[in-house]
């Protein structure tokens, strides 16, 4: 009789399993805003945050490419996102290093916000226009925020 109550037990176990809601699948983003708009990138591409560095000119670069750093010995190419899309430059800035394809490339925004899980079903596919070539997608995040997924290979690619 005992064996019989503890198959009864685990079957009624099992089936609590099967009842659950499937697991969502997210991503974690770094937030940042440049113009007043939240950009998110994939934090797997983000590979450090700087403050403080100084900027070397460079001629005969892309007008949005403001210069190059030396981080820890490595020569990176930082390239303002306002100039980029397109936007009036802002003299109070962060950097952020990104990989893109293998290639660290810093990425010059207003200011770094948060690090978020955000669900992937969430994010839907924008028109592409002229001024949003970089953009893959966008969500609403959950303060209610809504984020660009900003896609940086299309950003240095376009």
């Amino acid at each position: 009789m005992q064996q019989t109550e503890e198959v009864l037990f685990a079957t009624e176990q099992e089936d609590d399993y099967t009842d659950q809601p499937p697991e969502i699948q997210t991503t974690k983003y770094l937030i940042f805003s440049s113009d007043n708009l939240l950009y998110g990138i994939k934090a797997d591409q983000v590979k450090d945050i700087i403050t403080d560095y100084a900027i070397t000119y460079l001629p005969q670069v892309p007008g949005y490419v403001r210069g190059v750093i030396n981080l820890r010995g490595q020569i990176i190419p930082m390239v303002d996102i306002r100039l980029r899309l397109g936007k009036v430059p802002n003299d109070n800035f962060c950097g952020i290093v990104v990989d893109v394809d293998g290639n660290m490339v810093g990425l010059l925004v207003d200011m770094v916000e948060k690090m978020v899980d955000v669900p992937l079903a969430s994010i839907l596919p924008v028109p592409t226009t002229n001024g949003q070539a970089a953009i893959s997608g966008m969500c609403t995040l959950p303060d209610g925020d809504t984020m660009l997924e900003l896609d940086c290979a299309l950003l240095l690619n376009h």
